[in-house]
């Protein structure tokens, strides 16, 4: 395969999808979904080719433009563009990809901005894949995002599934839009900028980051948190999606 323009294997992240049980399990998650699929960093087409057995519209991105040559022929039912997934628009109902390494941030980024699709099956870092999810606690990114965003553990996959092999194991990571927002969608500028100052707050309670973060009086910042179920959390991480949507609207009227 020639090189890309864009460069070779390491600089553009390419670690191909080769674990079957994996490529089956992306293919299950959106088969549960509806609406058209655009693929994020389609490679060689391993998964692209199982998610045009659904039937359904399938759009497929790649940086390297000999790599969408090749597909292109294999695959002429699929529309198959040369495009950078951190600039594509996001304009399909399902959104997939086992997305290179190094841009799995600004491209989750993008996905959490952006207002036109409804689920979102990812493959990303093990790591990254179980913070976004929840697990062992919740991230000021995942918390910035829950009143509007579901996110989900769906799966590991080994390093070794992987061509070539990369250092840490993979993640299946699914988003799916809630139907019913949380939390006003004419609140989230305030609500993002009131999760970031309660991360990046101190105190030696959650009620005491809460007075810091929302400047009230610790009596009020202590009742909101009560009101808000929380009275039990000691810290930030430790609020689900529910303490967050109702502490919201404590601090937010005051």
């Amino acid at each position: 395969m020639p090189r890309s323009i864009h460069g070779g294997r390491h600089e553009l992240g390419q670690n191909f999808l080769t674990h079957r049980p994996t490529l089956a399990r992306i293919t299950e998650l959106v088969a549960r979904t509806s609406g058209s699929i655009l693929e994020l960093g389609c490679g060689d087409g391993a998964l692209t080719r199982s998610l045009a057995e659904l039937g359904r519209p399938v759009a497929a991105i790649d940086i390297d433009e000999h790599r969408v040559r090749r597909l292109r022929k294999a695959l002429p039912g699929v529309r198959i563009e040369v495009a950078d997934a951190t600039r594509h628009p996001l304009d399909a109902p399902v959104v997939v990809g086992n997305i290179p390494f190094h841009v799995t941030t600004p491209i989750l980024r993008r996905l959490l901005a952006s207002g036109r699709w409804d689920h979102a099956v990812l493959l990303t870092q093990w790591e990254v894949a179980r913070k976004r999810a929840g697990v062992g606690g919740g991230t000021m990114m995942t918390a910035q995002s829950a009143p509007w965003f579901e996110f989900s553990l769906e799966g590991r996959v080994p390093a070794w599934g992987f061509s070539p092999q990369p250092s840490v194991d993979g993640g299946l990571l699914v988003i799916t839009r809630r139907g019913s927002p949380l939390v006003p969608v004419s609140d989230r500028r305030e609500y993002e900028a009131f999760v970031r100052a309660m991360f990046t707050g101190r105190g030696a309670s959650l009620a005491a980051v809460v007075a810091t973060a929302a400047r009230l009086p610790m009596s009020s910042a202590r009742r909101a948190v009560v009101a808000a179920g929380a009275a039990e959390r000691r810290l930030p991480r430790d609020l689900r999606p529910e303490h967050w949507a109702a502490l919201w609207p404590q601090v937010s009227q005051r």
